[in-house]
């Protein structure tokens, strides 16, 4: 029975990693979509939007079913609980992908972001894809350095917001209000995805210590170490 109880915590953390890999993967998708002015590949993407938010219910019901039976305690609750959490932060990130994606399909067949700006958010695709790969493997392998290490490279998409916003605050800006406003959106999309690869990652600092990450002091390592 309890070899059946931890298979089931395991197939949690399984979900969340196969989370992460799809909604990395729409992000990359609704990117190019978005660069390209893709239709067909921007309703792809918010279709495959539907198989996250599939995931993240069955996810729901599944560490709901645990609690209701097995009423986990200490760490087995912590992982529970936080999964819960991390699962709606990835389904978070979906959206987002969609919404890149449905600006591309706005626009079409127009390109949505002026071609001075597309290098930095092409950019912004990339880094978002990278640091939800990053959660995905810190879910994996509760390595909590590295989750650590996930809110510090978040400051390069931080930076590349402000790049962005720059553009648009700039005299010299000629692109008009509807593009000023998709763009404000999109810079705004990237942003909020990294900040949701980040939260996942800061979750698993407290699956695995019990603290909260911005509490959390790493041990000393010993002399020779």
């Amino acid at each position: 029975m309890r070899d059946t109880y931890h298979e089931e915590l395991d197939s949690i953390s399984d979900s969340l990693v196969e989370m992460a890999r799809l909604v990395g993967s729409a992000m990359g998708r609704a990117t190019t979509a978005l660069l390209d002015a893709d239709l067909a590949l921007a309703e792809s993407v918010i279709a495959a939007d539907e198989k996250v938010n599939a995931l993240h219910h069955d996810l729901e019901d599944r560490a709901i079913d645990l609690l209701a039976r097995q009423q986990p305690v200490a760490t087995d609750l912590r992982i529970v609980v936080t999964s819960l959490r991390m699962s709606a932060d990835l389904e978070r990130c979906g959206d987002l992908a969609r919404h890149v994606a449905k600006v591309a399909r706005l626009r079409f067949p127009a390109h949505a972001v002026p071609g001075d700006l597309q290098p930095t958010v092409l950019e912004m695709g990339q880094l978002a894809q990278r640091l939800v790969a990053k959660a995905g493997q810190v879910i994996a392998t509760k390595d909590v350095d590295a989750a650590l290490q996930l809110e510090r490279d978040d400051d390069e998409m931080d930076e590349l917001h402000r790049e962005l916003f720059a553009h648009l605050i700039d005299d010299r800006w000629q692109h008009g209000i509807e593009t000023g406003v998709d763009v404000t959106l999109i810079g705004r999309y990237y942003e909020r995805f990294a900040d949701h690869a980040v939260s996942v990652a800061k979750r698993v600092v407290y699956l695995v210590t019990g603290e909260h990450a911005g509490e959390f002091v790493p041990p000393t390592p010993a002399p020779g170490e």
